[in-house]
């Protein structure tokens, strides 16, 4: 019975990675573990198939823009992808470059 419950346990991030403050704006993703470059962090979006709009999940929820991201998103069907472009070290905030909008402007 205890592998059924693990099994049916919800974890909204993987478990290597967690929200933080961050430099770049409020909160963001960072990540617990060295990860090496090309692995899968999990899905940010899913597209809904009757009105084709985006929906995040908690994944996709805290990563920050970056012009010179750490994170690649890749397309596959309904589902938006994230990963890593590079080896990225323990305590690292996780980014992606936005291209659905306009990221806010850095206030001098």
């Amino acid at each position: 019975m205890k592998t059924l419950i693990w099994a049916m346990t919800y974890r909204p991030l993987p478990e290597h990675l967690t929200i933080q403050p961050s430099k770049i704006d409020g909160l963001g993703l960072f990540t617990l573990k060295d990860i090496p470059m090309g692995e899968c962090l999990g899905i940010t979006h899913v597209e809904d198939f009757i009105t084709k709009k985006l929906h995040r999940t908690p994944l996709g929820g805290f990563i920050n823009h970056a012009q010179d991201p750490n994170l690649q998103r890749v397309e596959v069907q309904r589902y938006h992808y994230v990963f890593t472009r590079d080896h990225i070290a323990a305590g690292t905030e996780l980014t992606l470059r936005y291209e659905w909008y306009e990221p806010k402007e850095e206030e001098e």
